[in-house]
């Protein structure tokens, strides 16, 4: 199989989908890579090392897409890379199709195979996402704290405080992979740290890990409560499947924070936890509603490209090899957690969460390669 790594074109994405140990195994395996010029420089990698490695050099994106099958990429296809998909493709990254109704239409139109790394599933576990969701859980709190100075706009609260000074309230929504993150830094931190969750195991694991926390379980009435004495929000929700996050946080709520607060919407991918979140980008990554600072970043990870890349391929690289080296059929046919991250295939929506998001015909993807 031909592989091809394009460099990402999302605004501010400076992560790559392979590193040159990954193109070196992929060439032993017996393939043919193809990766873009520069297309590593963002992490740390540079074209010598893919040429070492055995993958050949491409001057452009559009090179890249005409040679090879398989696309691995980090982000979702922009729209100056809708016209290089075509029907023969495999593409392979995160897609987060839920608030994307447009790129979902031209992958349908396209009729390829479009497998989302956030919604292959390992029973509860979503293993390509996860290394991710801990990333930008932990970055959370350095942005929050960043954003928390008078000089941001923030209310001028110290995250840690100070001796005689109570430490900032730090308010975490959701305790998953990007609920622990946040909760390991904002407690390293010395914060008061408040977890809310909608069911307890997960609490009461983080309990264990972080005795002076507080757990709370979730209910519209206490996330209302909650949210008046928190200097920094986090918001980690996500929905398994790929539909929507849930708006918790209402408009009226954030007339109840305090001035200067920080809102961090990590699941903004997904169209954020509150009501009036929209994406931002790390160049201009903040905005102000209801005088609460607003950070949605959507890709948050990508600021931190070297620990992110090779966080991201430790992850992916294994289903790479499956469908390189098994072919498409029989590397869906044989794993099932790969069936679960095929949202679109041959013209068909495959993704039930995102069928009924854009109220768009599901079809079982069993149905499609059995």
């Amino acid at each position: 199989m031909i592989i091809g790594i394009p460099k990402e074109v999302k605004t501010d994405e400076f992560r790559v989908a392979a590193t040159p140990s990954n193109v070196k195994q992929l060439v032993k395996d017996g393939h043919d890579v193809v990766i873009q010029k520069s297309a590593g420089e963002g992490s740390g990698f540079g074209d010598d090392a893919y040429l070492e490695a055995g993958a050949k050099l491409l001057e452009n994106a559009s090179q890249v897409y005409a040679e090879a099958t398989l696309i691995v990429k980090v982000k979702e296809p922009q729209k100056s890379e809708y016209e290089l998909l075509n029907e023969k493709h495999i593409l392979f990254c995160y897609l987060h199709l839920a608030p994307l109704k447009e790129l979902t239409s031209v992958l349908m139109q396209k009729r390829l195979c479009a497998i989302a790394y956030e919604t292959v599933a390992l029973g509860n576990e979503l293993p390509l996402l996860k290394p991710m969701s801990e990333i930008a859980g932990k970055m959370s709190l350095t942005v929050a704290a960043h954003h928390l100075s008078r000089y941001q706009g923030g209310e001028g609260v110290l995250i840690s405080g100070a001796l005689g000074v109570d430490a900032a309230n730090v308010l975490i929504i959701g305790a998953g992979n990007a609920g622990a993150g946040a909760t390991e830094i904002a407690y390293g931190l010395g914060s008061k740290v408040t977890v809310i969750n909608r069911s307890s195991p997960k609490l009461e694991n983080l309990k264990k890990l972080f005795p002076n926390i507080t757990t709370e379980l979730f209910s519209p009435a206490k996330l209302e409560e909650l949210i008046k004495e928190a200097d920094v929000v986090i918001g980690t929700v996500l929905v398994h499947g790929g539909s929507s996050t849930p708006k918790l946080i209402r408009k009226e709520m954030l007339k109840s924070m305090k001035k200067g607060s920080v809102l961090v919407d990590i699941t903004i991918d997904q169209g954020g936890i509150s009501e009036c979140s929209h994406p931002t980008t790390h160049t201009d990554p903040v905005f102000v509603q209801e005088g609460v600072l607003h950070y949605c970043v959507a890709n948050m990870p990508g600021a931190y490209p070297k620990t992110a890349s090779v966080a991201l391929t430790n992850a992916t690289f294994d289903y790479v090899r499956k469908l390189a080296n098994q072919g498409l059929g029989e590397a869906l046919r044989n794993d099932a957690s790969l069936r679960f991250g095929v949202n679109v295939f041959k013209g068909s929506l495959t993704n039930n969460a995102v069928a009924e998001i854009f109220n768009e015909k599901y079809t079982d993807i069993d149905s499609l390669i059995y």
